[in-house]
């Protein structure tokens, strides 16, 4: 199978559902390949690194949208995305970016250990109490989308009433940033992201009017101060950026990260006794199943990687899952193995895209995978899991498991046999 036929192979539905094995198809070719007249696909870690990292790579300006996308401007998906730090480049980029980093600094990060606990406390009581009655629970539904979604929100100021909107909203848009997506796909981001730029229309007004203490304000200050650091539409796609980026990805390493442990019980085990050893654990779960595939680069130079010559225009279509396991870097990368002395994944990116909520997607899912092993030791897979059909954002959209309600242990600071929080 050639270059070429291993791509088609991977956008089909057949490579989405588990496009390991077709990663390493394309591996077989070199760690960096060229799949079309200017399209080039990265599969060695070291290449995707220096890839990412070189500014002499980019990502999609206007001109190239102009050029391969027309009609864009028209697409209340592309264009939102299109106006955020998500896809712009220097000095853009930096300048929006700056205004939003407050917010994620390693100071504020750690101080929101104890709301994190408290809330993933809460969501486990809620999924105990639902299994009273002995039927399996969605662990998506149930805990690893409200967990980060709220997170976020409170971050930004959403109030809790408004968060289960988010989810099919976020859905919907994220449809754009798959490498390929049909007229109907598009239509469905379209209405996603008109829903959440209404959204946020409304809330900006709000604290324009009622300012508070969260980033929402911050943000809107900066609008209205009229220096030009941040323009009506950056503002807006910005704050739908931070929602859906801030909790999609910490969703599927949750889904991801748990279907795994559930699978290495051993494993799992050890995490359970020793919580200390949770930094290392979600390293390798990012490693080991990334939410986050594959993104794209765009060539401003002439270049080399991987020993081959990528002119300037061409793609590079970066397969971050498959440099997540590439055995020049990860010996036997296809084995779950917590306690490899080298990680440093690729699965929240790398260079000036480097993922703004990185440490804050690694805070939630340290804190969540040993309290959830540690208050539900009878936790099983029950029935078939459903994946999401996307490659881009990978992840589940069901997670059936049964909760052995009996040898649930309580939340800390509840008394022993106190009923858990109702749902």
């Amino acid at each position: 199978m050639d270059a070429a036929e291993a791509l088609a192979l991977l956008m089909s539905p057949e490579g989405r559902a588990d496009p390991y094995p077709t990663y390493e198809r394309l591996r077989a070719h070199g760690p960096v390949v060229q799949a079309g007249p200017v399209f080039y696909v990265v599969t060695g870690h070291d290449e995707a690194d220096a890839i990412l990292r070189d500014p002499g790579f980019g990502v999609m300006d206007d001109v190239l949208r102009d050029r391969f996308l027309p009609g864009w401007r028209n697409s209340p998906a592309v264009t939102s995305i299109s106006r955020s730090m998500l896809r712009t480049n220097p000095p853009d980029h930096s300048r929006m970016r700056r205004l939003a980093a407050g917010a994620f600094t390693p100071r504020r990060i750690g101080a929101m250990r104890d709301v994190v606990t408290a809330q993933a406390d809460d969501l486990v009581d809620t999924m105990v109490a639902r299994a009273e009655g002995g039927e399996p629970v969605d662990f998506m539904a149930d805990f690893a989308y409200p967990l980060p979604v709220g997170v976020i929100c409170a971050l930004l100021g959403v109030p809790a009433a408004d968060r289960p909107l988010f989810r099919r909203w976020a859905a919907d848009l994220t449809g754009v940033l798959e490498p390929e997506i049909t007229a109907d796909e598009l239509a469905v981001a379209d209405s996603g992201a008109t829903e959440l730029r209404d959204y946020f229309t409304d809330l900006v007004a709000a604290r324009r009017h009622t300012p508070a203490d969260d980033l929402t304000s911050a943000l809107v200050r900066v609008h209205d101060a009229g220096d030009e650091r941040l323009s009506g539409d950056e503002l807006l796609a910005n704050l739908v950026v931070l929602l859906v980026a801030g909790f999609e990805t910490t969703t599927n390493l949750l889904g991801n990260g748990l279907a795994v442990l559930l699978e290495h019980p051993r494993e799992a085990g050890a995490l359970r006794d020793h919580p200390d050893l949770a930094p290392a654990y979600v390293d390798e779960l990012l490693r080991f199943d990334s939410p986050v595939q594959l993104t794209t680069r765009v060539s401003g130079v002439d270049t080399r990687h991987g020993d081959v010559d990528v002119p300037a225009g061409a793609w590079a279509l970066v397969l971050l899952g498959a440099a997540n396991r590439d055995p020049r870097r990860y010996p036997e990368p296809e084995r779950f193995d917590p306690w490899r002395a080298q990680l440093n994944p690729l699965s929240f990116g790398a260079g000036p895209h480097y993922c703004l909520g990185a440490a804050l997607a690694r805070l939630e899912a340290q804190v969540a995978f040993p309290l959830l092993l540690r208050r539900l030791p009878g936790l099983a897979p029950a029935g078939r899991p459903r994946r999401r059909t996307r490659l881009t954002l990978r992840g589940y959209d069901t997670l059936p498991v049964t909760i052995d309600t009996r040898a649930a242990a309580p939340h800390r600071g509840t008394p022993a046999g106190a009923a858990p929080a109702t749902p």
